[in-house]
């Protein structure tokens, strides 16, 4: 009778574990994604509320999180999610944040109480579309930067801009890097950062943290290797994902996390990092390519001096150009580079176009 009643149990033991498993090997793989609200990184204790459910659950680090999930944070605790392709959030201690809409034409995250900061990764002049909201007013992210929000329950919102412009949705009042606006009571006062207060949010644990995250996935987005793409875009069926987007979450399953994959060069992390690999490769190759297209030393190469891939296959889609470029022609500044080797961005250089005939 023993030994028949542990059979059930075993079972169940056994598939759970499988279960488990198979949800660990799901982002093994060279994984590309460009969905909001997936779990970067945990550390310390941390739950998910998920939408329609009544209890927290401890989170993992293979959730992805739906509309109307919340995640609550110890006071050890600290979590990074993954915004719109190229930015991140992550979250303090004793904190709660909703990711309220997880679309990227709309995105909204809601901080509940405690700590977040966005890290917004980007190329000069790009427009982004954030949207965030505590218990005293809603603001959206508009440019590439660093932002740093505290919410105390039923007494105010702190809002710093280290860098970036942010847009406060009740007044369109446009705030800009260096400043700190505080919501209380249905007042709003802006003041510019002092040496003080510089320093003393710089040296916080979750700034010290999010720093060295950032470090960390600007290292994993370059140490993406040729075969690493080639192997992810092997399987790889949306080849229109240009739109409204700058870029993809590609999984490096040597650092074990997602990191951007931009559209094209010039994009760093406002911590001064670099994202030198990108799917525009200088070189003349294109990302996505379809299945059994060739590597770039065995295709053969157009006028363009593009890439093709051989055995009569087409050619893969090219990548949009960078938003610097203008379609009426005229003179536009192409975006500022990043040095890989130092981090800081190169000078600009005029590109003179060509104007579109009538």
């Amino acid at each position: 009778m023993r030994r028949t009643s542990s059979l059930p149990i075993f079972s169940i033991a056994f598939i759970l574990c499988c279960s488990i498993v198979t949800l660990a090997q799901n982002r093994e793989k060279f994984v590309i994604s460009a969905k909001a609200g997936g779990i970067n990184a945990i550390t310390g204790e941390a739950r998910v509320h998920s939408r329609g459910e009544s209890d927290w659950q401890q989170l993992m680090i293979t959730d992805d999180l739906n509309a109307g999930d919340s995640v609550r944070t110890a006071y050890d605790g600290r979590v990074e999610i993954l915004l719109n392709p190229g930015s991140y959030l992550r979250v303090g201690g004793d904190s709660e944040v909703e990711l309220s809409n997880n679309t990227l034409s709309n995105l909204e995250v809601r901080l509940v109480r405690g700590t977040a900061i966005v890290e917004a990764t980007g190329a000069d002049g790009l427009e982004l579309n954030i949207n965030i909201s505590t218990p005293h007013t809603k603001l959206a992210i508009v440019r590439q930067g660093l932002y740093r929000l505290n919410v105390v329950p039923g007494d105010a919102t702190e809002l710093i801009v280290r860098k970036g412009r942010v847009i406060l949705s009740d007044s369109h009042t446009k705030v800009k890097g260096g400043n700190k606006v505080v919501f209380s009571a249905g007042n709003i006062s802006v003041a510019k950062l002092t040496k003080e207060e510089k320093k003393a949010k710089e040296g916080e644990e979750v700034d010290v943290w999010s720093k060295q995250r950032a470090e960390t996935l600007a290292k994993a987005n370059r140490r993406i290797s040729e075969r690493m793409l080639t192997s992810a875009f092997a399987t790889f069926r949306d080849f229109d994902p240009f739109a409204n987007r700058l870029g993809l979450w590609f999984f490096n399953p040597r650092a074990g996390c997602y990191t951007f994959l931009p559209f094209y060069y010039g994009f760093g992390s406002p911590y001064g990092s670099s994202y030198t690999t990108s799917i525009y490769n200088p070189a003349g190759t294109y990302y996505p390519r379809p299945s059994g297209t060739s590597n770039p030393s065995t295709g053969s190469t157009g006028s363009t001096g593009h890439t093709y891939p051989s055995g009569g296959t087409a050619a893969p889609r090219p990548a949009p150009a960078p938003p610097s470029i203008a379609p009426s022609g005229g003179y536009r500044r192409e975006p500022r580079m990043i040095d890989p080797d130092t981090g800081n961005r190169m000078p600009r250089k005029n590109l003179e176009l060509p104007s579109r005939p009538n």
